[in-house]
């Protein structure tokens, strides 16, 4: 690869013929390697020239974004301009676009975290979770599988697929991924049981944290930790055993909030579903309902579940973006004021206001 602004840009149809031959059967998830939008997403990378070696990188939206028309525009005044217009907000519709714009978590989901995870993507790991900055390139010698003629590709392909499918290099590179390998930017979490877990940085991954160290034992007389996951890691960990011996079905297949605690002090243990906010993502009334339904079908009443909201502070952004959909029957938290919580009471929680009143003015 050379390091001029743009790479040379090789046809979709070269792309998508190759994948498969790339990624061969038994590659793990190599469904969302080797088809269609794996295929417009590595032509999208290389159209933008989001490839190792340039400091231009890929927003997952991108890919949404594109149309046939535009991908035949392949001079690079066209690209770099399409690059330009295709990393601002959107102020209309797109004709003729190639995916929905919530295309845009399959893309990063599946195709793009699978490629990384196999080396063949490269992600910046300084960037928070959350946040909007374009993350992804082609690794470079994954690229160069694109470029070179077909008599090289039989060649370079076997070298490639040696250093990244073999069993040794697939453990490296998921333990590298998952964060079994210390990192020095890494947020650790110490769990009530004392045990330590690593997140990537991060402010969702802060705000998990203290509601972990900070909330749990605040608020929870005996707290345990069932699950806790995270935007980019999906899963940091889960107690399968614990949820069985509480008697909750949990399955990372599901709709689960980022973090789910137990309270085992009460006969019946308390079920407390959370979700860290930074930016949005909230215990909405559908989030609610969604999570208490997944509840009371392990046998539990709803008075047996708790639903809290977490955020860094209440002057944020986040607070300020999400408070009115906060769900009724649900909380608010927030990691600069551990001590406190807000309530947002419903009927279930009906009491008069005196004896609220009361309440708040004997524990403060």
């Amino acid at each position: 690869m050379t390091d001029a602004l743009l790479p040379p840009l090789p046809s979709l149809e070269t792309i998508a013929k190759r994948l498969p031959i790339v990624f061969p059967e038994g590659t793990p998830r190599r469904n969302f390697l080797v088809r269609d939008m794996a295929a417009r997403t590595v032509f999208v990378m290389f159209y933008t020239g989001a490839v190792e070696g340039r400091d231009r990188w890929l927003r997952p939206n991108q890919v949404t974004r594109m149309t046939d028309l535009q991908a035949a525009a392949t001079s690079d005044s066209e690209r770099l301009e399409w690059t330009r217009v295709s990393l601002q907000t959107s102020t209309g519709d797109i004709p003729d676009r190639w995916y929905a714009d919530n295309t845009r978590e399959p893309i990063r989901d599946e195709t793009l975290n699978s490629a990384v995870e196999l080396g063949a993507v490269l992600e910046r790991p300084e960037l928070p979770t959350t946040s909007p900055v374009p993350r992804y390139r082609l690794a470079s010698d994954f690229a160069e599988l694109f470029l070179v003629s077909d008599k090289k590709f039989r060649k370079q392909v076997s070298v490639w697929q040696q250093r990244h499918l073999t069993p040794g290099a697939l453990g490296r590179s998921r333990l590298l991924r998952r964060g079994a390998v210390t990192r020095p930017d890494a947020v650790e979490v110490t769990f009530p049981n004392r045990e330590v877990r690593q997140m990537a940085p991060g402010p969702s991954s802060l705000i998990s944290k203290a509601v972990i160290e900070e909330f749990s034992p605040r608020f929870l007389a005996q707290p345990a930790v069932v699950w806790l996951s995270e935007s980019r890691n999906k899963v940091v960990a889960r107690d399968d055993e614990l949820a069985r011996a509480i008697g909750l079905g949990i399955s990372a297949d599901r709709l689960l909030p980022d973090i789910i605690l137990v309270d085992l002090a009460p006969e019946t243990p308390l079920l407390v579903f959370v979700e860290a906010v930074a930016s949005e993502g909230p215990i909405s009334e559908s989030r609610q309902a969604a999570l208490l339904k997944l509840a009371t079908d392990a046998g539990y009443q709803q008075h047996d579940v708790a639903f809290v909201t977490a955020f860094m502070d209440r002057g944020s952004g986040a607070f300020r973006k999400v408070s009115s959909e906060l769900a009724w029957g649900s909380f608010a938290w927030f990691a600069t004021e551990p001590d406190l919580i807000v309530g947002y009471f419903g009927k279930s929680q009906h009491a008069l206001l005196s004896e609220l009143a009361r309440r708040g003015q004997t524990d403060g």
